[in-house]
Formats: C-alpha cells, sequence, structure tokens
C-alpha cells in the first residue's frame, strides 16, 4: 500500500459509515431490545389511559360547584386507583379520588386534598372546598399517552428504557428490530498473555476484556478468538476465522514493524484496506477494511489507544449495525480547564474530567495522558477535541467534548 497521509478522524468516520445499513431483522423480546432501533414502525394498540384519571388525591367535583368558595359538599364515594366508579357525581356531590383513579361521571376537576378539609356528617361525610376549581384542573386527559390506532413510535426509533415501558403498556412483549453484530475480538503478540495465566515476563492481554465490553455495551455480541502469536501463518489462521463474523476487531500488529503481521495477512485474505492511519493521538496506527459484508478493524496494540479508537470508529459502526440512524457522540461545550499545545500534525483527544465551576461546564485533563496504561482513562469522562489544525489552548478557552461509553 502507498505511503498516504494519515486522513482526518472525521473523514475516516465517513469511509466507516457511508456504505453501512442495519443488519437483518428479527423478532425480539423487549428485554433484550435495549439499544436497537425498530425496523418498523408501531401503532398504538390501545388508548392509554382508556379513561380521565385524576393527577392527584383529592376529591372529583363539578367545577360549577366550587366558583364560589368556601363551599360545603356532600362526600357520596370513594374511587381507588384501579376500581370503576359505581355512581356519578351530581350537584352539590364530590367523591373522594385517589391518583390514577379514573374519573366519576359528571365529575370536571380534582381539588388536592391539602385545598380541602374533611367534615363529619352521614356516610362519607362532607368536605369544605377552599379554592375554586377550573375545567379539567388536576385531570390527566384518557390516550395522554397513546390513542389506538395513531403511530406509537416510527420506525428508525432507538429503542431506550421509556420507549421500551410504552410498549409494554401496550401489551407488546416482541419488537422487530435488527440483529445483534456477531463481533470477533483478536488480539496479537507474544509479550501477551491471557488474564488467568501467571505474565512471567509478559503482560495481559486487557483489550481483548475492555473490547468484548465495549461491543455488549454498544449492542453487539463478542467473541473472543484468543492471542494470535507473532507468526504470520497463525495470524493468518485466525484472521481467517474471524472474517466470518460480521465485524472482526483486531488489536496490535497493524502498523510497520518487524512483528506486524495483521495488515499483511488481512490482504492476502482478501481485506480491501480502506486505511490504515488516522491523523490522531492517541491512536494513529488504525486499518480499515471490508471483506463482503463483513467490516475490519485493526485497533492500536496500547490500552488507551485501542479503547479511544473503538469510541471514535468502532463503536459508531456497531450502533448504525442495530440501527441507529446518527450513530456518531453528540458533542457538549465547556472550558478547557488548563493550558495545552501540541503540535499541528495530528488531532489530539484528550481524556477529561468534566465538572461545574460557577454555573459553568469545566474540562480538566487527567494528569496522564499516556496511551499505555489503563489507568489513565479510568476517571475519564469525556475526550476532549483538541483540532489538528490548533496548537495551543488557553485555560477557559471553549473546547469541544466527546462523551465516552465506558462511563459506569
Amino acid at each position: 500500500m502507498p505511503d498516504v497521509p494519515p486522513l482526518p478522524a472525521s473523514e475516516a468516520q465517513d469511509r466507516i459509515l457511508g456504505d453501512l445499513r442495519p443488519l437483518g431483522e428479527e423478532w425480539t423480546p423487549l428485554d433484550e431490545a435495549l439499544g436497537r432501533s425498530l425496523t418498523c414502525e408501531l401503532r398504538a394498540r390501545r388508548t392509554q389511559p382508556p379513561w380521565d384519571n385524576s393527577a392527584m388525591d383529592g376529591y372529583a367535583v363539578r367545577s360549577a360547584d366550587t366558583a364560589r368558595p368556601p363551599v360545603i359538599l356532600s362526600v357520596v364515594g370513594v374511587v381507588h386507583a384501579g376500581e370503576v366508579p359505581t355512581r356519578a357525581v351530581g350537584p352539590g356531590e364530590a367523591q373522594r379520588i385517589m391518583t390514577g383513579a379514573p374519573l366519576p361521571p359528571g365529575a370536571d376537576a380534582v381539588v388536592m386534598q391539602e385545598r380541602a378539609r374533611p367534615l363529619q356528617g352521614e356516610g362519607h361525610g362532607r368536605v369544605e372546598i377552599r379554592d375554586a376549581a377550573g375545567i379539567r384542573q388536576n385531570v390527566r386527559d384518557a390516550g395522554e399517552d397513546a390513542r389506538a390506532g395513531e403511530v406509537l413510535l416510527p420506525a428508525g426509533t432507538s429503542l431506550g428504557i421509556p420507549e421500551l415501558a410504552l410498549l409494554a403498556a401496550q401489551g407488546m412483549t416482541s419488537v422487530r428490530v435488527p440483529r445483534r453484530p456477531q463481533v470477533a475480538i483478536l488480539a496479537t503478540g507474544d509479550e501477551l498473555c491471557r488474564v488467568d495465566e501467571e505474565p512471567a515476563g509478559r503482560i495481559v492481554d486487557t483489550n481483548s476484556v475492555a473490547l468484548a465490553l465495549g461491543v455488549r455495551r454498544a449492542g453487539g455480541v463478542p467473541h473472543l478468538l484468543g492471542i494470535a502469536a507473532d507468526r504470520p501463518e497463525e495470524v493468518e489462521r485466525l484472521l481467517r476465522e474471524g472474517l466470518d463474523y460480521d465485524v472482526l476487531l483486531t488489536s496490535a500488529g497493524a502498523s510497520v514493524g518487524e512483528h506486524d503481521h495483521v495488515r499483511p495477512a488481512l490482504e492476502r485474505l482478501g481485506v480491501a484496506i480502506d486505511f490504515w492511519r488516522v491523523a490522531i493521538k492517541p491512536g494513529k496506527p488504525l486499518a480499515f477494511g471490508r471483506r463482503g459484508a463483513t467490516r475490519v478493524f485493526a485497533l492500536p496494540g496500547n490500552p488507551t489507544s485501542s479503547l479511544v479508537t473503538f469510541e471514535l470508529f468502532v463503536r459508531p459502526a456497531l450502533l448504525r449495525l442495530v440501527g441507529r440512524p446518527d450513530p456518531r457522540p453528540v458533542p457538549v461545550r465547556a472550558r478547557s480547564g488548563l493550558d495545552l499545545k501540541k503540535n499541528a500534525d495530528l488531532a489530539h483527544f484528550v481524556r477529561v474530567v468534566l465538572s461545574w465551576k460557577d454555573g459553568e461546564p469545566w474540562a480538566d485533563p487527567l494528569p496522564t495522558q499516556t496511551s499505555g496504561a489503563v489507568r489513565s482513562a479510568v476517571a475519564a469522562t469525556h475526550l476532549l477535541h483538541f483540532p489538528m489544525d490548533a496548537m495551543s489552548l488557553r485555560r477557559g478557552d471553549p473546547v469541544e467534548l466527546l462523551p465516552v461509553s465506558w462511563v459506569p
């Protein structure tokens, strides 16, 4: 591959997402649909709530009877949530009512109990209403959540907790969504060992652990292929296995070192490499390619570089595969907590902690920005985008932050 300049991050994202489409659809239970998106619109089966109901504990009344407070009304019944009123409210009458209970016929308002004073009397007694009640005061309308037949959620809606609760209220137990991407994860390097092995001069493969968790959080299903030794035939064998999945992630071995066998092996296996360097720090040695429907990401080996490139490039791709129409993180604005300097050849993504000071958001860079230590990402809440063409930021300058998905 010719030695071409590294791509700006935005162009790399555009190339990755350009022709990505959601995966084929499947029916899935509601409790497995979180984070995925609807493949078709859903219409309400029920009017919800099915009747006007009380927004307060209090008294259901005819508003006209309260026009000249204080007034004394006869209490002729009690309606609890889950009950159906057994009689109407007539002139000079009220009914005790609880939050969520259906509004009795004849009533057009609810007076909260704090603005009423119960009095002794026959039956349910009487009540003094201290304020005039407006029509529909403290009344929730029938169909406030949904009306039978109307579009409840359009196709493409990302399913969060409120959306799934809304569907559950309609009696829906499953939905049509894109299937979860199956993601193969391969670590490379003789210097690595598994988590359950004694290092004995090696280092533990934390990238596979972190990437698997990131894949799961983005809606994918991770499959760990293990650790490939620094031998071309071993790397190629495991890469061939990984190309049977929707996405293949590798860490390390994609640069230009003597033992960097990933990129040549991918090319021998028919993977068309789109690009292999991005103009960012950390994470410059990133390769992306395709073979058929499989997307391949060769991520850097340094743990924090692997995390950052996953956030910027892999996570949006996985979110697109599960149906998210706009999968890139939404930036937020803050002020830089420190003076920062760099050269103008790379964009830096600085790990920061976002906090509020004097009513404004401030981004405080973590004291270490090394790409080789996982601990340098532990406290980070956002990535500060230090643009490629900028060479300095002063404390207090406005900056753009990208939220990270690894925050608990």
